[in-house]
Parts: C-alpha cells; structure tokens; sequence
C-alpha cells in the first residue's frame, strides 16, 4: 500500500511438460501485447504441479506481461524479474528487514495508537503495528518493489507457483511505475487510502478484467490453491481493503466517462483522488474536495500535542465505515461489507482527528479529539446518532447529557460528544475529569 512497496492482498475468500510456439511471427520489434517472443493469445503448456522451471518461469512471465499490455493499453518499457517465495519465507523477511520487529513503540506509533482506538478498531491492550503486521503476514500475495524494479510472489502452497491473477496485478504496478507513477507519500490515513484507490483500484481492476478472460476467451494456466493467506475480516483489514474494493468502482467509472479508453484513468494519476470519498462514490471525484476541518487547542494542565510534524490526521469516510460495521452499527441484511456505503458514513465532508498527551509521575497519559464535517445537518445527526450506538456497544454510561464512560476493557475511557449544526465532535481523556482539561468547553 505505501510507495515504497505496492502490495496485492488476498480477500478471506496440470498437463504435459515443454512450451509451444507462438500463433504468429515475431513482430520485430516491441508492440503493444507482444512481450519476450510471446503474444497475449499464444498457448503455454507447463507443469504447475511441481512448481516452474526458470525457463517455465520467463516464459509464464512473459505471456502475462503480453495480456497485461493488451489489457491495460500500456507498453512495458523493460522486462520485470519475478521472484517466487514461501509463506513462510515471507514472513522471515518482514522480520530480518524491521517491518515486523517488536520493540519499544516511537512517538508516532504512540500518536496512531489513538487514532485507531478513536475508531474503536484497536484497543489499550494491542499494538495497532502488531495489527499491521498480522494483516500482512496472512493476507499479502505479492508485492511489486519500484527501487528494485522487481515483483515477489508469495505462495501458499507445498511447491511455491506463480497464481496468474497476483502476477498480472503486480505487473499493473510495474506499468504503474514505468508510465504513471505509484502515488509518492500521502500524508493522512485518507488521502493514502484514497491514493491507492487509483493504484490498486487499476491493478485490481485488470486482474479482474484478466480473469473474465481466462473464463472465455483465453486458455489460461489453473490458479494453484490457497493454503492459508487472506486476512482476517475485521475492523482493521476492512480499512486497509478499501483502495482494492471500492476502487475498481471509480477506475470503471472513469472509463466510462472516457468512452471506453484508459485516458481519464490515466488522467487520475495527476490528479488523484482527495478522499476516500470520491473513491467510494465516484460521482464525487474530482469536483466535491473535502473541506478543511480545524480544531484549536484548548487544553490545560499539560496536555498537548504530540511532538511530530504531522500532529493530526484525517480518518476519512472510510475508516468511519468501517468502523460502524466492527461495532454493529451497519445491519447485517445479506449485503457485502466491502461495499463501504452506509447512511450513517454518506455526506462525510471533511474531519481532524488530533492525538493528545500528558506526562504524569506514573506514565503518559493520552486522548484525542475528532470533528467531523458533513454536508448537511441530517447527515451529522445520523452519525451522531451511529456514534453512540457505538458507545452503547462498548458498554459505555452516559453519566450526563454528551458525556460517557466506559468502566472496562481496552476502551476505558470518558467521552464528550457534542454535535452543532453540522459538526459532530468527539473528546476522549482517561477521565471525566480530564475531559475539560483535553478540552475546555467553548
């Protein structure tokens, strides 16, 4: 999901040896759906029951880079080396590398712990980093490295395979790479989901167009079975799917607009999507931009902000989905959660969320405070109103009109909610004394 490493994550959802030539001639040179000596419709017979041979490997690589081509309307500039490895190996890595070391958490995994316990989607009592990691580790199927121009599959099963739909979704993100660009480094929780929105909304939506094809009119190598990734579906990985969700929605959108061509998704990638929003219901995108949402410090007895460049965040309508439906808050009536589309999250139009801290003789102390924004006055009551059933999941007391307290478990707390006209604000402190101190009512 970040830039830096561009992932395909798993949803929780034979024949004779030797390669066959082409249909038709070498073009000579490189056109679009010709890759490596192969064209997107030429036949492969390979053994995949004992894994692939490196001449196997290259000539899989290549046919699939071909019908990427031919999907996607892009020339790959150069060929992508492709690296198979085990689960287990997988995991190995994210430990030897850091991604998935435990240790002391930093200032900053401290100041985001509040922003997901603010979404009541990780608790006092664990590390939203160890969260991350545990999504990764299960559910991550490849992943395409721009620094080193080179695509990892990750395999579940006993003789590590190629899965056609995670190499030709990873390849996207080489194409990405070599004509586009990978979304650089957003710098809220929102706008990164809604970066890749367009990054992995694309890939998905070829691999997607890739697998349609493989029903039809293309033969297509067996997909190998899955021996345990996918993530667990819960508050966390639903807020880390949106982009591969609800973003081939958008991507088709935009094709749509351009009367069945690329070039309005192309267009996306100078001009990516300001908020999950616009992802979500791509009739927002590009013209309703999320308004900006302040909130002046009011604190007192040493409370303040963390010490970061980046003090606040914005959770986005996304991440509010999600975290209705992890509390119960969206009606189970037979219906997708990956649809990310509730009344009580519409008309979202903007939201803060600041992390705040206190040092006291036994430790730091922390709470927040979150307004969000909506586009009319109707829409805030019904999040107010899905707020507090949020609360009540949580077995939280409302002690005085707008104030709770949740006595145990890893949300014990005290709340202040406050909704004005079209803003609904949310003050969290260890206690309800120090509600006041987090902030000082106007």
């Amino acid at each position: 999901m970040a830039a830096a490493v561009v992932l395909a994550l798993l949803l929780v959802t034979s024949g004779c040896t030797g390669l066959l030539p082409g249909f038709r001639e070498d073009p000579g040179d490189d056109q679009l759906g010709w890759e490596d000596g192969y064209w997107y419709d030429d036949p492969l017979s390979v053994t995949t029951e004992d894994g692939l041979n490196e001449t196997e490997r290259e000539a899989v690589v290549a046919r699939t880079m071909a019908r990427v081509e031919e999907i996607r309307g892009l020339e790959f500039e150069q060929t992508v080396p492709v690296e198979v490895i085990s689960r287990e190996e997988y995991r190995e890595r994210r430990q030897s590398d850091g991604t998935d070391t435990p240790g002391e958490p930093s200032m900053y995994d401290r100041w985001n712990e509040q922003v997901w316990e603010a979404l009541f989607l990780n608790g006092e009592d664990e590390s939203i980093a160890d969260r991350f990691d545990a999504v990764f580790s299960e559910s991550v199927v490849g992943f395409y490295s721009p620094g080193r121009d080179e695509i990892v599959i990750v395999s579940d099963s006993e003789t590590p395979t190629i899965d056609r739909a995670t190499l030709a979704h990873e390849l996207v993100h080489a194409l990405q790479d070599q004509h586009l660009s990978l979304g650089g480094s957003p710098d809220t929780q929102d706008t990164q989901l809604a970066v890749d929105g367009i990054v992995e909304g694309d890939a998905n939506y070829v691999e997607r167009e890739y697998g349609a094809r493989c029903r039809g009119e293309w033969e297509c190598l067996e997909r190998p079975p899955s021996g345990g990734g996918g993530g667990t579906l819960d508050g966390v990985f639903l807020t880390i799917f949106t982009p591969y969700a609800a973003g081939p929605g958008l991507v088709d959108d935009l094709r749509e607009r351009a009367g069945g061509d690329w070039s309005a998704v192309n267009d996306a990638y100078e001009a990516f999507p300001a908020s999950t929003e616009q992802v979500i219901h791509p009739e927002a995108y590009p013209d309703e931009e999320p308004v900006e949402v302040r909130v002046e410090d009011r604190t007192r007895n040493g409370w303040a902000r963390f010490d970061l460049e980046q003090d606040a965040d914005t959770v986005g309508e996304a991440s509010i989905y999600a975290m209705l439906w992890a509390n119960g808050v969206v009606p189970d009536e037979n219906r997708s959660p990956y649809r990310y589309d509730f009344e009580a999250s519409d008309g979202w139009g903007g939201d803060t969320l600041v992390p705040y801290r206190k040092a006291t003789d036994d430790g730091e102390q922390y709470g927040y405070v979150w307004r969000v924004e909506w586009d009319t006055t109707a829409d805030a009551r019904e999040f107010h109103t899905a707020y507090r059933q949020v609360l009540e999941s949580r077995d939280a007391r409302e002690v005085r009109d707008g104030v709770y307290v949740i006595d145990e478990g890893s949300y014990a707390d005290a709340f202040r909610v406050e909704l004005e006209g079209r803003t609904v604000t949310v003050v969290n402190a260890p206690t309800r004394a120090d509600l006041r101190d987090v902030r000082t009512p106007a």
